[in-house]
């Protein structure tokens, strides 16, 4: 297991689109691993593989202690309700807003063993998956449509 460089805002793959994962390799399944330790030791509860400068659709989530959620090709498949929170990025250090997500939703997505699985989140699950799952659009929270109001930036 490796820690890998979290990319930081400014860095131009924060905003490509990222290409599905067509066969589920042993670098696949390294990626899922160092993204875990990596998201783990920056103290965050998502990751998805751009923020690492990889342009594949892989995320990861750890919004409970020891419940990993791996995502390879993850799509929301519905959303209800809606929930405006605060949220932050590990890609923008000191950076949090207030944003507007669905309150629930519903991922489908492929897990380490290539089988099909889905999650139903909701709250801060939701916020995450959603988070993580725009990165693999190139999408920020703090771009218009998600972000409410101003971000705010710590000293």
């Amino acid at each position: 297991m490796a820690y890998l460089k979290i990319v930081l805002e400014g860095d131009p793959v924060l905003r490509k689109v990222s290409r599905p994962v067509t066969e589920i390799t042993p670098r696949i399944l390294q990626l899922l691993d160092d993204m875990t330790a990596t998201m783990r030791r920056a103290n965050g509860c998502g990751l998805a593989a751009p923020q690492v400068g990889i342009l594949r659709r892989v995320v990861v989530v750890e919004t409970e202690p020891g419940k990993v959620y791996e995502l390879i090709n993850p799509k929301i498949v519905s959303w209800s309700g809606e929930q405006c929170e605060v949220e932050g990025c590990l890609s923008l250090p000191k950076k949090w807003g207030r944003t507007h997500r669905p309150r629930a939703v519903v991922v489908r997505a492929l897990d380490r063993n290539g089988q099909e699985v889905e999650y139903r989140g909701e709250d801060l699950l939701a916020r995450a998956f959603c988070h993580e799952i725009d990165h693999l659009d190139g999408k920020l929270f703090t771009d218009p449509g998600t972000l409410v109001g101003e971000v705010e930036v710590e000293e």
